[in-house]
This record gives C-alpha cells, structure tokens and sequence, in this order.
C-alpha cells in the first residue's frame, strides 16, 4: 500500500532562526505588528511503498534522521496518512 508521510522539519527552539528574524523585520515593516515570532522550516511529504502504516511511519522517520534533518540543529514531526 502506498502512504503518504509529511515531515515538519522546525529549527530548535533555542536555536536563532536568522531567516525568521528577517520575515518578522519585514512583516513589522510592513506594518504587520501583530506578529511576535516567525520560525522558518520545512515541509516535505513522502509516497512511502508499505505493507502497514507503522512501516511507513518507520520509514519516514529514517529518512528525516538521516537526511532530511539536521539533529544538532532541527526538530522533526511526521504525520503519516
């Protein structure tokens, strides 16, 4: 059966996210005052061939700690469907 796993790659949150601070400077230019944090990551959704949802869910999760994150740095989610 084939699943789809989305991957919520999020920087640290006691980590900088230089490229949060550059859309929140921007927003606040803007006008947009509201706003009082932006974190800035990824999203990426797998097809995973799979003979069960755990097995996905396994299988995504390899994939995020060996590639599509970095543990020093990032966090990862994964929502397998």
């Amino acid at each position: 059966m084939t699943y789809t796993a989305q991957v919520k790659v999020m920087p640290l949150r006691d980590l900088l996210d230089p490229q949060g601070k550059a859309v929140l400077g921007g927003l606040q230019n803007l006008g947009v005052v509201a706003v009082s944090d932006v974190r800035i990551g990824k999203h990426i959704d797998l097809q995973i061939d799979a003979p069960s949802k755990e097995e996905a869910l396994n299988i995504a999760s390899e994939a995020a700690k060996k590639l599509l994150s970095n543990p020093v740095m990032e966090m990862f989610e994964i929502t397998v469907n």
